[in-house]
């Protein structure tokens, strides 16, 4: 299945109506310090060599995530050698389908002394994610405005547990001789945001579907990078994500800079029931939290009615017109609107609650097609609005 609908002031209904989500425990005050983040650049075009560095370079970070993971994997409930299993499958997908990230992650395992099928299930997270019970949130809120002339204007809340992400990495990397990718990730995943040198973007939001199962297809993370290695335009990236056997369900969304034209962007909801592509509205916008906006696909969304994905969404809605033309701290400020700290899209965990059921806004982050850069900010967008942004 492949489908392509608009976005026209699109209203999410859930199947039932959400319960209003209790920020408890930090009040007002913002996570300082959501994630450490270390800044790289590569210039090899050899996976192998890429992923030896990153592997060399940080061995105890990419060691220290990869021991989180699995202990988060058990608490779940999910025995080390189904872990495993999953992620030898998943790993097997992705050698066939792109057999350069499977090398590199290898690399990367061998070089910081790892069993190799530990940083794969790092990178296949979301797929073992898939044989675990439904998470009770979602992750990350995104706003991308394509006007009819300029650069699309980005901004995305990266929200996750903050005891699997102490730390996190920004790599310049090349992919192929003349071309450069910008990105943030985690430790052993393989890509997640970025932008590259042909003035394409990537946004990221996890979705979830009936469908959804261990039988450990490509890693939708793996998607995420391979279309920022490879697409030039949006047409590049559709074909690219349309490629993939996946196994676990997620939303990218791709948007290109006004080269020759109008700026594009369009949202690829990956599922292991097909692809839907979503594109922005007559009014430029183009919206996703944590729900299948495809009505066909929606049917089978298995997001829990009381995740805030619709909340947020509402929230979005009501405050993007606010945010077109602004400076990236001034677009962070427009994206929490009147309600600041404590709008919808800044998550704080609950210290009441077990650390695997703990959400927060680790990382704010805009997309900049024109320079390829990556606008950034280690905390939620009201932090980003008072502070500003680092540019990478």
């Amino acid at each position: 299945m492949h489908k392509t609908f608009y976005l026209s002031n699109f209203i999410f209904t859930p199947h039932s109506a959400a319960i209003p989500f209790q920020r408890v425990g930090f009040g007002t005050t913002p996570l300082e310090k959501a994630v450490d983040l270390h800044t790289l650049r590569t210039v090899t075009t050899d996976p192998r060599e890429r992923g030896r560095i990153v592997g060399r370079r940080y061995r105890p970070q990419v060691r220290r995530v990869g021991g989180l993971y699995l202990d988060h994997f058990a608490t779940l409930g999910l025995e080390a050698a189904r872990v495993r299993a999953i992620a030898e499958r998943s790993h097997a997908r992705l050698r066939a389908w792109h057999p350069g990230l499977a090398a590199e992650s290898d690399a990367c395992a061998d070089a910081a002394g790892m069993d190799r099928w530990v940083v794969a299930a790092v990178g296949a997270r979301t797929e073992v994610l898939a044989a675990a019970p439904p998470a009770p949130e979602g992750e990350c809120s995104t706003a991308v405005f394509a006007p009819t002339t300029g650069a699309p204007e980005t901004l995305q809340t990266w929200d996750w547990h903050d005891a699997l992400a102490p730390v996190g990495l920004l790599h310049r990397l090349t992919p192929a001789r003349g071309r450069t990718v910008k990105l943030f990730t985690e430790f052993g995943v393989p890509g997640k945001i970025g932008v590259n040198s042909s003035g394409l973007g990537v946004h990221f939001n996890i979705l979830s579907h009936e469908s959804d199962d261990d039988s450990g297809g490509v890693p939708v993370h793996a998607v995420a990078r391979r279309v920022l290695d490879e697409a030039d335009t949006v047409e590049d990236a559709v074909r690219i994500a349309g490629s993939a056997r996946v196994s676990a369900s997620t939303s990218l969304t791709v948007l290109a800079g006004a080269r020759g034209g109008r700026a594009r962007a369009v949202s690829l909801e990956l599922s292991p029931a097909g692809m839907a592509i979503a594109r922005a509205g007559a009014d430029g916008w183009l919206l996703h939290t944590n729900h299948f906006l495809d009505e066909g696909l929606h049917t089978g969304d298995t997001m829990p009615a009381d995740s805030t994905t619709a909340e947020r969404f509402s929230h979005l809605q009501e405050i993007r017109e606010t945010m077109s033309g602004r400076s990236p701290a001034d677009r962070a400020k427009a994206f929490c609107g009147p309600a600041g700290a404590q709008a919808a899209v800044c998550m704080r965990p609950d210290p009441d609650k077990p650390l695997h059921e703990q959400w927060g806004t680790l990382l704010t982050i805009g997309l900049d097609t024109d320079a390829c850069a990556l606008d950034y900010l280690a905390g939620d967008p009201d932090l980003a609005a008072r502070n500003g942004f680092a540019q990478f």
